[in-house]
């Protein structure tokens, strides 16, 4: 249940919305409530974290210039199976020059819980080369369209199993 003001931050983003985008965004928003993600303004954006783990799951915001856009960026580092829409997603952000490379996969970081390869984006580089993405950041999924809502749905409920027991020690069978 959110508190009057994060209903109020809410109600502001998706004031900035029109039509089908303020539909999907809020469609998202009340599926991560379900799950009891609640916003948090961070800076430009809104934050989606759980009172029993506090990690992040979510991210939603606008662009900035003159023809804002929403964004909307999600974890889904634990997730097995995707569309190859998300592949692109995370192949995309490996070849990045900068990218966040996952440091916990040579034991260089315990910020997540559980295997380290259970939590990683693992994507090919533009070169070929197999690399690991810290599994801790949220990709911004491009251009959400309505046919999108259902993976991205699956994709959060994964990610938020995957993070209840292994972030916050209860188990799978308690969340369904």
């Amino acid at each position: 249940m959110k508190t009057k003001k994060q209903q109020e931050l809410i109600e502001l983003y998706l004031s900035q919305l029109e039509g089908e985008k303020r539909t999907i965004y809020r469609e998202l928003i009340e599926y991560l409530s379900e799950l009891g993600y609640n916003p948090k303004k961070e800076g430009q954006r809104i934050s989606f974290k759980h009172d029993m783990h506090r990690k992040q799951i979510a991210k939603i915001g606008m662009t900035k210039g003159k023809q804002p856009r929403p964004i909307f960026m999600l974890r889904f580092s634990a997730c097995q199976d995707y569309s190859e829409r998300f592949k692109d997603i995370v192949n995309k952000a490996v070849s990045k020059d900068n990218f966040n490379e996952a440091r916990c996969i040579n034991n260089n970081c315990n910020w997540c819980a559980g295997d380290a390869v259970s939590h990683v984006y693992i994507g090919s580089s533009s070169d070929g080369a197999q690399k690991f993405h810290c599994g801790a950041s949220a990709l911004e999924i491009p251009d959400v369209k309505a046919e999108d809502i259902l993976e991205i749905k699956r994709l959060l409920k994964e990610e938020h199993i995957y993070l209840m027991k292994n972030e916050a020690g209860v188990e799978s069978e308690n969340l369904l």
